[in-house]
């Protein structure tokens, strides 16, 4: 018995060692077949419309950038042109107000009082100025009788032109009277909004002080500083697309005026554009875009489709459904209207073909020779339409 069970042993470990040999050379058998099959294509990368982009010849327009603070044309500061009280200042910041309507009023009562004193001062100016009249006609009849010499005569002369002097001083004294109390209202100079109240009713103001600030919405202006090597290129009259804070549409300009100075230390020059009239401009609105100087046409690519990271721009096509890097020589540099919008792009001289198909540059980085594949367009909207009407209509 013994014996029998010491063969069995045997026999199954002779029995493991060949299961584990044969597995072996099947495992060994078919990693050879599988390493003499040819190795499987990668996935071929699946681009969108979105993704990409075709090199045409469009027309392009040549720009430069401006950015600056929206600034109103027309503007003015309510100051006091007298010391006074500020009595009443009816406005406040928002409120509309007209050319001459009155705003405010300063304590009159000094003022009333020295146009009383100037008027008395001047009535007694004129009453000296009679008297010396009827002296010199009384004293003219004496010399033509002979009772009294001509020097007494040229006295007289002397006392009655004295006495119309201090009368007309009297006088303007009187109408400075009583402009410092027409000074004691206070009226708006132009027609506009008011944007500062600098001052409160019972404070006393000295001459020259800040009252209220009017802006007039109705003419607004970029101050835009634009480089010297620019600005021989920028003309009167030439249009702008500017995106003001806070707009959601772009605005549009026109170059009204250029500086004929430039600025001390930057040597920059400035440039004032002229802006469309549009519901939410304010003064102090920062704002940004360009100014159309040149257009031509060219074969041009949106600048996002043009990488620089190697030694020379070079952009990646789509040749018979792989990637291949092209080497480009760039041109002119704006504005161009690429796939219904209106983006910065680039001329390309040499590299590429007319109707070349290119990646934007939100693909991000591919290797050369990648395969890709460009999605299927979605139907346009039109056609879909028509084919749901028509099967309606079968219906």
């Amino acid at each position: 018995m013994k014996r029998w069970m010491k063969w069995a042993v045997v026999l199954l470990a002779v029995l493991l060692l060949a299961g584990f040999v044969a597995r072996a050379v099947a495992l060994r058998k078919q990693g050879a077949a599988a390493a003499a099959q040819p190795a499987s294509a990668p996935a071929a990368l699946e681009l969108g419309s979105a993704d990409v982009v075709t090199a045409r010849t469009l027309a392009l327009t040549r720009t430069v950038a401006v950015s600056g603070g929206l600034k109103a044309v027309n503007s003015a500061v309510v100051k006091a042109k007298v010391a006074a009280e500020l009595v009443a200042l009816t406005v406040r910041e928002g409120d509309t107000v007209q050319a001459g309507q009155v705003i405010g009023r300063l304590d009159a009562s000094e003022f009333d009082w020295r146009v009383r004193q100037a008027e008395q001062t001047a009535l007694a100016a004129r009453t000296q100025l009679d008297i010396a009249r009827r002296t010199l006609d009384n004293n003219r009849a004496l010399v033509a009788q002979g009772f009294i010499s001509a020097t007494a005569l040229q006295t007289s002369v002397s006392g009655e032109a004295g006495a119309q002097a201090n009368y007309q001083a009297a006088l303007a004294a009187t109408e400075l009277a009583r402009k410092a109390r027409a000074d004691a209202v206070l009226v708006a100079p132009i027609g506009g909004i008011v944007s500062q109240r600098l001052a409160q009713p019972g404070e006393r103001v000295g001459v020259d002080a800040r009252l209220v600030e009017i802006v007039d919405l109705s003419r607004i202006e970029l101050e835009a500083a634009v480089a010297p090597e620019d600005v021989g290129a920028v003309q009167v009259g030439q249009l702008a697309r500017l995106a003001v804070d806070g707009l959601s549409e772009p605005a549009t300009a026109k170059v009204a005026r250029i500086n004929p100075s430039t600025q001390a230390g930057t040597r920059a020059v400035m440039v004032y554009l002229a802006l469309q009239p549009q519901p939410g401009l304010r003064q102090g609105l920062y704002a940004r875009g360009t100014i159309a100087l040149q257009r031509t046409d060219a074969r041009v690519a949106p600048v996002s489709a043009v990488r620089v990271d190697q030694a020379r721009p070079y952009v990646l096509a789509v040749e018979a459904g792989r990637v291949a890097q092209r080497t480009v020589e760039l041109g002119l540099r704006g504005e161009a209207a690429i796939d219904g919008g209106v983006v910065n792009a680039v001329a390309l001289t040499s590299g590429v073909d007319e109707g070349a198909t290119l990646l934007r540059g939100t693909v991000g980085n591919v290797r050369d020779g990648t395969p890709v594949r460009l999605a299927a367009a979605p139907p346009a909207a039109s056609a879909v339409a028509g084919r749901s009407a028509s099967t309606a209509a079968a219906r």
